[in-house]
């Protein structure tokens, strides 16, 4: 409860707020506060005359409370959901690769795998990985990760693309990417200079053009014709087949690096990672035979 009370106090800077919130009368509230600082020998709030002001710790220490108050609303609505026979499989990707190739992989897995239920997160913690707290990431490297098993699931081509709008036909050499606006991924800063390293050709503004977090963005910006991007091919297959996007150039860049499906080794012959693993190597099994 003392964590409930300071999460809400820090929320609204102030006990009254807390406890209309919480349906405790302010003093009591405040007390939970105190106590709390007791316990962690450390002043959570600066106290004034005008309200509350959360100290350099407090800020810390909400943070890390609003992650495990998280934690424990989502382990209460789980065992809800699916009782006490269901287990959790702790799934971390980066977005782009959830929306266009995950998601699609795991159609049917639920369904028949009722005891298990899946929790993906759409970011990469490293952190949560080393230590543990994911059950399976699917990753872009080179497949060396400490501790953990790697199933190499496939290479990475990267082509340029962008809409039929901007270019009437694909350009006839190299020169003609001059002059056109380079959408950069954060997550490949390089791509552009390495596109075109590879293929012996010297652009002077490799690293100039608007930069998002994603390749989900970049395709996007692709589409409405914000400029030309840099992304892997099997990510964008479907603009490719509907003619939303074309490929600027004919040159794919291959990738010393490739996606992998990785676990903690001491886990490979829990259940629900053995089952996961299994249901994606056949996936990728019955999509290589078609």
């Amino acid at each position: 409860m003392s964590l409930r009370c300071f999460e809400a106090s820090a929320r609204f800077l102030s006990f009254t707020k807390a406890a209309q919130v919480l349906y405790m009368t302010q003093s009591a509230v405040s007390k939970q506060v105190a106590h709390l600082e007791d316990s962690l020998n450390t002043a959570l709030f600066e106290r004034t005359l005008k309200g509350l002001n959360l100290t350099p710790a407090g800020k810390l220490f909400l943070s890390q409370t609003q992650y495990i108050l998280s934690q424990i609303e989502m382990s209460v609505l789980n065992m809800l959901a699916h009782g006490s026979e269901a287990e959790t499989l702790n799934i971390a990707v980066h977005p782009t690769l959830c929306a266009r190739w995950l998601i699609p992989v795991l159609k049917g897995f639920s369904k028949l795998n009722p005891h298990i239920h899946l929790d993906i997160q759409e970011q990469i913690n490293s952190s949560e990985i080393e230590n543990h707290q994911t059950d399976v990431a699917f990753l872009y490297g080179d497949g060396v990760w400490r501790d953990m098993t790697s199933v190499k699931l496939f290479e990475e081509h990267s082509i340029a693309v962008c809409s039929p709008d901007l270019l009437s036909e694909p350009f006839s050499c190299l020169d003609d990417f001059q002059g056109h606006v380079l959408l950069q991924s954060r997550s490949r800063p390089r791509a552009w200079d390495e596109y075109f390293q590879l293929q012996d050709f010297v652009n002077e503004q490799p690293f100039i053009g608007p930069r998002f977090d994603t390749f989900y963005s970049c395709i996007h910006a692709a589409m409405t014709g914000c400029g030309i991007a840099l992304i892997p091919k099997f990510l964008v297959e479907k603009e490719l087949s509907t003619g939303e996007l074309i490929q600027a150039w004919p040159y794919e860049m291959g990738s010393s690096q490739a996606y992998y499906m990785t676990y903690p080794t001491s886990m490979a012959k829990t259940p629900k990672v053995a089952c996961i693993s299994q249901w994606v190597q056949t996936y990728l099994a019955s999509s290589s035979a078609a």
